[in-house]
């Protein structure tokens, strides 16, 4: 699935160019037909010499494109819209918005557009090809959705949510790698204490970490029933995990996403 459409992405930190490069592999766009930009162009020379187009004019970059990329900080994005507003046309243009917490209507009022603006809110595992990506809308066309989702599943998973439910997404998702890897970094730091090295006991936690995700994904099996395989009565595994559960684990899990999705909700706001 090739396309003759240009994409420019605002703002080429991790997720940018982890989309940039995974279309690029999926062979949905040549380097040619992607623009990058950057404040700093020099950070983007090597990509530059395999073919992409590398400006730090953000309306020119959306002058040349169909398909413009937001994908920048939320306290960026009221200066970004404003420079390119002259550049952006309701009827060529389709708006990707990875900014936390900002809306599609926040988006049209800012650049006073009645511009199509499809959300997405993928993770850091899609420089692996592995991101969670959730997209939501409120007017878009179901093609264009169509399409930012078919981009996204070149670089992970896709779901499409209620637009209400993207702030929620973040803290799931996007902090949640975090979280995960929080979670088997402290797996890990268990494992040095009861005799592994810090290097073995790591990659034991993270291959186990990732097992466990896997039995729920490819079983499409419910975390319980996958400890009750693991819980003999009496035995070793309710043990540790009673003594976790004892000291607030779980419940500090679902504290620290709450905490993360009213954080997230109010970022764009308050600038």
């Amino acid at each position: 699935m090739s396309t003759q459409q240009h994409i420019a992405i605002l703002g080429s930190g991790n997720i940018g160019l982890a989309l940039a490069k995974g279309l690029v592999k999926a062979g949905i766009f040549a380097p040619q037909q992607i623009t990058l930009t950057r404040r700093n162009t020099a950070a983007l020379a090597a990509l530059a010499a395999e073919g992409y187009n590398v400006t730090a004019n953000n309306a020119e970059a959306v002058k040349q494109a169909d398909i413009v990329v937001l994908a920048i900080l939320p306290q960026q994005l009221n200066k970004l819209l404003d420079e390119i507003q002259p550049a952006v046309s309701d009827a060529k243009h389709l708006l990707i918005s990875v900014v936390s917490g900002v809306s599609c209507a926040d988006i049209r009022k800012q650049l006073a557009l009645d511009v199509q603006v499809i959300r997405a809110m993928p993770n850091t595992a899609i420089a692996i090809g592995h991101s969670m990506t959730c997209i939501a809308t409120d007017t878009a066309s179901d093609a264009n959705v169509s399409l930012v989702k078919s981009l996204f599943d070149t670089v992970g998973v896709t779901i499409q949510i209620n637009e209400e439910l993207m702030t929620s997404a973040t803290a799931l998702c996007a902090c949640g790698i975090a979280f995960f890897l929080r979670s088997i970094r402290a797996a890990s730091q268990g494992g040095t204490e009861i005799g592994f090295h810090a290097h073995d006991a790591l990659k034991m936690a993270a291959q186990t970490a990732k097992g466990a995700a896997d039995l729920l994904l490819q079983l499409a099996s419910h975390p319980e029933q996958e400890i009750d395989k693991v819980t003999s009565p009496k035995g070793c595994t309710i043990a540790g995990l009673n003594e976790m559960e004892h000291n607030g684990f779980s419940s500090a899990m679902i504290k620290g996403i709450k905490t993360s999705a009213e954080k997230a909700g109010v970022l764009y706001k308050s600038e």
